[in-house]
């Protein structure tokens, strides 16, 4: 198992930029994937990024795509999400996400780790 803890976010103006970070504990970090997923308000939980086991591959959704980036240490079991030129729209819950199989995946239920997620607002 792994236990996951966040930390970042909080309030940027658009354009901005903020770094999250997910703290895992428990064996074996560097055979979970990682994702970071988001949910704003009355929305759905909404896939932005996924890394394999090793950080070889990375996966983005179309709407962050060239403005954040997914990465990991697994030596130090962080795993982190760098969020640039920040939009109102990235407003939400960012939540980070772990699970055994290394093929990504954009749907919430085939994560079985979660973080407790922490609030991102993108606001002048």
């Amino acid at each position: 198992q792994v236990q996951l803890v966040q930390s970042g976010g909080g309030l940027v103006q658009p354009g901005g930029s903020l770094r999250l970070s997910c703290a895992a504990s428990g064996r074996s970090f560097g055979a979970y994937a990682i994702a970071w997923f988001r949910q704003g308000p009355g929305k759905e939980r909404e896939f932005v990024a996924h890394i394999t086991w090793l950080g070889v591959s990375t996966y983005y959704a179309d709407s962050v795509k060239g403005r954040f980036t997914i990465s990991r240490n697994n030596t130090q079991k962080m795993a982190y999400l760098q969020m640039n030129n920040l939009k109102p729209e990235d407003t939400a819950v960012y939540l980070c996400a772990a699970r055994r199989p290394n093929a990504m995946s954009r749907s919430p239920a085939d994560y079985g780790y979660w973080g407790q997620g922490t609030q991102v607002t993108v606001s002048s």
